[in-house]
């Protein structure tokens, strides 16, 4: 199982979008048919959707439906409107015992992983993130000082609402802070039960528990898992054992000592590290934020790629996973 990371600098949307369009449309369409044609919404459907509530991100959007050469199907999946449901692992952190810190593990299937780290500028603000269903974010930073994380919030349930990375896309392009966030999480409709934790150069986070079918929850709590305020899809929890992934996590940063170079050590080794990728929730990368600095680094075991805002370089970095019962 192969993952090439690459990082790619472009401003504004243009061939280097289009070509990682062509890299990944063939598989994304497969993923986006999986529940039929007949479950898919119609673009007037999607396009009048995202007018109502990220209009600040229509003219981006039609910009890359032209890219994608105005096809049908792949202007109706860029718009992330009721997508398939999807799941993922993940635990993530906001620490603030040093310099403000966002770090976490995104744990996935290599094959239904971009690995792209994408330097953009798309409205005025220049935003780092980890990329996802071509546009949409995983993690990431803005030079406002604002950095993002998510993870899955463990519950099955699927409704009226948007792939939550286009939210998180959205949240970079145009907020400042932890609040400014806030505000928009709580108001934007999710599709799914994601866990969205957000931090800025000021030291200020909050972790907000999204979900479909119900209002969002605003917690302070610096830390997330695969589960919200409490399990409630115990099959998911035991296989991703996410109880055991927060409780390590609070049990360290209550540690005397615990520094930034030994929390990160903690995201490359169990429990928070799984090989578990015949289970699709393998450890595909670990990725660190200093929100105050624009700076973030991307880490693996033995290997670690260092980018900045201010300094960028374009490359790739190819990585071969192992399941656990391969090693």
């Amino acid at each position: 199982m192969d993952l090439t990371f690459r990082s790619v600098c472009e401003a504004e949307p243009g061939e280097k979008w289009r070509a990682s369009f062509a890299r990944h449309w063939p598989s994304y369409r497969r993923w986006y048919l999986s529940e039929g044609i007949e479950a898919v919404p119609a673009y007037p459907i999607c396009l009048a959707k995202l007018r109502h509530h990220m209009p600040e991100l229509v003219f981006t959007y039609e910009r890359l439906c032209h890219l994608a050469g105005d096809d049908d199907l792949a202007t109706r999946f860029l718009s992330l409107y009721r997508p398939p449901a999807y799941l993922t692992g993940c635990s993530q952190i906001a620490w603030t015992g040093g310099r403000p810190m966002l770090a976490r593990n995104y744990d996935y299937s290599p094959s239904l992983c971009e690995g792209q780290l994408l330097l953009s500028s798309w409205h005025g603000r220049r935003t780092m993130a980890m990329t996802d269903c071509l546009w949409g974010v995983l993690d990431g930073v803005n030079d406002s000082g604002l950095a993002i994380s998510l993870t899955f919030g463990g519950r099955p349930v699927v409704g009226d609402g948007f792939g939550v990375p286009l939210v998180l896309r959205y949240v970079l392009e145009f907020c400042d802070r932890t609040q400014d966030a806030i505000t928009q999480l709580t108001r934007i409709p999710i599709h799914m039960a994601y866990n969205v934790t957000v931090l800025d150069k000021a030291g200020h986070f909050a972790t907000l528990m999204l979900a479909p079918d119900r209002p969002a929850a605003v917690t302070r709590l610096p830390i997330a898992a695969n589960h919200q305020m409490q399990v409630e899809w115990a099959d998911y929890a035991r296989a991703t054992a996410t109880l055991e992934r927060e409780r390590f996590l609070f049990q360290r940063i209550g540690e005397q000592g615990i520094d930034e170079p030994r929390l990160l050590a903690d995201f490359l080794g169990p429990p928070l590290y799984t090989a578990a990728f015949e289970r699709n929730f393998g450890t595909l990368y670990t990725a660190a934020y200093w929100p105050a600095d624009g700076s973030m680094s991307l880490l693996w075991p033995g290997d670690r790629l260092d980018q900045s805002l201010a300094h960028f370089s374009e490359g790739e970095r190819p990585r071969s996973y192992r399941s656990a019962a391969g090693l």
